[in-house]
């Protein structure tokens, strides 16, 4: 065939009924799972709380992946770069069927956001596939035994690397769906979505351990004199206390730029901003207040003191 006979590829563009569908099924996603992104996506215009929940159902897609206990590391690693592969087969205009990657593209395209992020995302989730323990009697039973418990990073440095992928990433994508110009937005974003993850990991800290995890990092817990071994079986409240306390000065710290980084965002996403970081701050404040037991129950906002905090946002938004 000579040069100039030769087809063109021309990517594909879905209908404007498949987006709709593909940003239904996203929203259905964050409205199920995302206890407390799903408040302040609320106090967005239209248009940009689609794309936000767009790009949390993908990031839930790979939390998914990674934590399915059914599955051996092996495999779930495997699923991880089909999905990853699929999302670039999209991004390069290759017909997709899936609403969450349909979405996704969609909302890339629309916004600039670079694609290294997404895949940031991903490899995020995967440095959870990576640090999983294993059950080598049957490598399909994700729970390990006690004795294969072990630390998934040795400083805190260690587990910034894993923040950044997993929660600062996400700060990044969501500033370019937020709008902004001044490029000091970028490291205020990085800190915010630390001190979110932060609050998450010592929010989790049993739950994690029941899955064979353990984010604090072994340097801090040797300065309280703690083992991992302790997370499995009765933790002592008391004993952990002065560590998980440690932590959240520290996640208390990057809070302070998600107030800095609200006026470097466009005024119609202020608000939602506003809204996210109120309410994890007061789910770091609540776990204080109970004396950073996190291991009686799981420790959240209630509703109402979730819509309470709405309530101030959706009064920022007409004002």
């Amino acid at each position: 065939m000579s040069a100039g006979a030769q087809q063109v590829f021309v990517p594909w563009t879905p209908a404007p009924a498949q987006l709709t569908m593909a940003y239904s099924v996203c929203r259905g996603i964050t409205r199920t799972n995302a206890k407390n992104f799903y408040y302040a996506f609320l106090v967005l215009p239209k248009r940009k709380r689609e794309s936000l929940c767009a790009v949390y159902a993908f990031m839930r897609r790979c939390d998914d992946i990674a934590d399915d206990a059914g599955l051996s590391n092996e495999e779930r690693r495997f699923n991880l770069t089909a999905w990853l592969d699929a999302l670039h087969r999209a991004q390069q205009g290759e017909p997709s069927d899936d609403p969450i990657l349909l979405a996704l593209t969609d909302t890339q395209r629309r916004y600039t956001i670079p694609a290294g992020l997404l895949d940031e995302l991903a490899m995020g989730t995967a440095m959870d596939v990576e640090q999983a323990p294993e059950n080598v009697e049957n490598p399909a039973i994700a729970t390990p035994p006690v004795s294969s418990l072990s630390i998934q990073y040795q400083t805190f440095d260690d587990l910034k690397v894993y923040c950044y992928r997993v929660a600062s990433v996400v700060g990044l994508v969501c500033i370019h769906i937020f709008g902004y110009r001044d490029p000091a937005a970028e490291s205020l974003a990085e800190q915010c979505g630390l001190a979110f993850q932060l609050t998450n990991i010592i929010r989790d800290v049993k739950e994690d351990a029941a899955m064979g995890r353990v984010y604090l990092p072994q340097e801090d817990l040797a300065k309280f004199g703690l083992s991992a071994a302790e997370l499995l079986s009765a933790p002592d409240p008391a004993r952990f206390r002065p560590l998980l306390a440690m932590e959240a000065d520290r996640a208390r710290e990057y809070y302070q730029a998600g107030e800095q980084l609200n006026s470097y965002i466009s005024e119609d996403s202020q608000p939602a901003l506003w809204v996210l970081v109120s309410i994890y701050r007061k789910l770091l404040e609540k776990i204080a207040e109970r004396g950073y037991d996190v291991f009686s129950g799981k420790i959240s906002l209630t509703v109402s003191e979730k819509l309470r905090i709405l309530a101030k946002g959706f009064l920022q938004r007409i004002t």
